[in-house]
């Protein structure tokens, strides 16, 4: 199991990723995180990232979640090299990963070290146990403004801490997450918490 877990992006040093992907080239880029945000504003963020990505010599596409809803043989075929899994909010691309089978297709090939799975914010936390606790700070309820479905509240469970990113960064979640750290210490909640442009890198051999 090959995993990029970064709280900002590329983090401060992009080369641990291209390290980890070793001569794989291919990149699968999901934006699902933000799909109750404005298609707009959805599109350009997501395009920023790929270019961003297309910049450090990858072959990046995006691969909708929203498309493979009824079609998970054809998102299978779809996730393949590099699987990039952009930030927002993590119970909206929770959700997202569900209804397309994301979430079990991901943690097959993960489990055979068939795939580098990269992820920065939302895209790390979906792999935690649960995402109790994040709701300080990414509003549940946004997904059924994207789906018009509740939120689910269990993780991948592929690690065994909390994947808390922004922690004492300069970006606004800033101070809920501090809240979010505050709960996980007093309640005994195992858990790792990450500034921006800290990475931490998982590299498992079966």
């Amino acid at each position: 199991m090959r995993l990029f877990l970064s709280s900002w992006k590329l983090g401060d040093d992009p080369r641990q990723l291209d390290e980890l992907a070793g001569e794989v080239r291919t990149m699968a880029v999901i934006g699902n995180a933000l799909d109750a945000a404005p298609a707009e504003l959805r599109r350009q963020a997501t395009g920023r990232e790929m270019d961003a990505l297309r910049e450090r010599g990858y072959q990046v596409s995006e691969v909708d979640l929203r498309d493979y809803v009824d079609s998970p043989q054809g998102l299978a075929e779809r996730l393949s090299g590099v699987v990039w899994v952009h930030g927002g909010n993590p119970f909206v691309l929770r959700l997202a990963m569900a209804r397309s089978g994301a979430d079990t297709i991901l943690t097959g090939l993960l489990r055979r070290d068939a795939i580098v799975y990269a992820g920065w914010s939302a895209g790390a936390c979906v792999l935690s146990p649960n995402l109790h606790g994040l709701e300080l700070v990414d509003d549940p309820a946004d997904t059924q403004a994207a789906y018009g479905e509740p939120a689910l509240w269990d993780g991948l469970g592929l690690l065994d801490y909390a994947f808390v990113p922004h922690y004492r960064s300069p970006v606004a979640e800033s101070e809920a997450i501090e809240r979010v750290v505050e709960r996980y210490e007093r309640e005994g909640v195992a858990y790792r918490a990450l500034r921006d442009g800290d990475v931490i890198i998982v590299k498992e051999t079966s």
